[in-house]
């Protein structure tokens, strides 16, 4: 609701800012188009996701919660009792193609995609420039079904909060995690309270500059009729496009 997303804002913000825990730069606001807009973005920093909370309070500082966005998330976060009343009153939404569909095309309201998920968020500290999206293309179809082009947000700093080592996903597919929790990391990592910490526990951010710039929506293929089921090809040509914008 407004009201709960306002008062997360203000008592959690109070972390974001200059001079704050976290400093927050962002760039771009301009090129975020009317609603509905899809934000694509990189992720980074671990389960404690420092990068998502920095975007939403600069989001709902810039656009008040009269213009609300709907982040996609992990089925993992909204499966427990107290995460799932908490995020979901806010508008988190479950990571699925018919809820997506239906933030954008029913309910014409603004969506935020970070397609990489666990394989971006938990990449390790050397490719903490890099952006991975491990071939996933769902965020690509839905823009072109939807006629809503993507707008790329790339984010840095909060791969800093911590040193991923190694994503793990050797281990993870040993374990069998992708069939127990959809995991395909586990990964091992430096960071607080635990020193070296193994599998994706949150942690304790250290203090970091969130660094965001947004940049113009991406044009759909010229070969792409508006209105038209997209081919595979025009998907993963649309893919690869947003990906290399963000």
């Amino acid at each position: 609701t407004p009201a709960l997303v306002e008062a997360t804002v203000s008592s959690m913000g109070r972390l974001f800012g200059p001079g704050r825990y976290f400093g927050l730069e962002i760039q771009g606001w301009e090129n975020v188009p009317a609603s509905p807009a899809m934000l694509v973005s990189n992720h980074s920093g671990g389960t404690t996701i420092p990068d998502v909370w920095g975007l939403l309070i600069g989001w709902y500082r810039h656009f008040g919660t009269e213009r609300p966005v709907h982040p996609l998330a992990h089925e993992i976060i909204l499966s427990t009792a107290t995460t799932g009343r908490f995020f979901s009153k806010r508008g988190v939404l479950k990571a699925h193609p018919g809820v997506a569909a239906d933030v954008l095309n029913r309910f014409r309201r603004d969506l935020l995609v970070m397609p990489g998920g666990d394989l971006d968020t938990w990449r390790p500290y050397s490719e903490r420039y890099t952006v991975r999206f491990g071939g996933r293309s769902g965020y690509a179809r839905l823009a072109l079904r939807s006629g809503v082009q993507a707008v790329p947000v790339a984010n840095a700093g909060a791969h800093q909060t911590l040193m991923v080592l190694t994503d793990g996903r050797k281990i993870a597919r040993a374990l069998g995690l992708y069939d127990v929790a959809r995991a395909e990391i586990f990964p091992v990592h430096l960071s607080l309270p635990w020193g070296l910490g193994i599998g994706p526990l949150p942690h304790l951010p250290t203090p970091v500059t969130l660094r965001y710039k947004i940049g113009k929506p991406v044009a759909f293929p010229s070969d792409f009729v508006p209105g038209t089921e997209p081919t595979e090809e025009q998907v993963q040509a649309y893919g690869d496009r947003v990906q290399a914008a963000v």
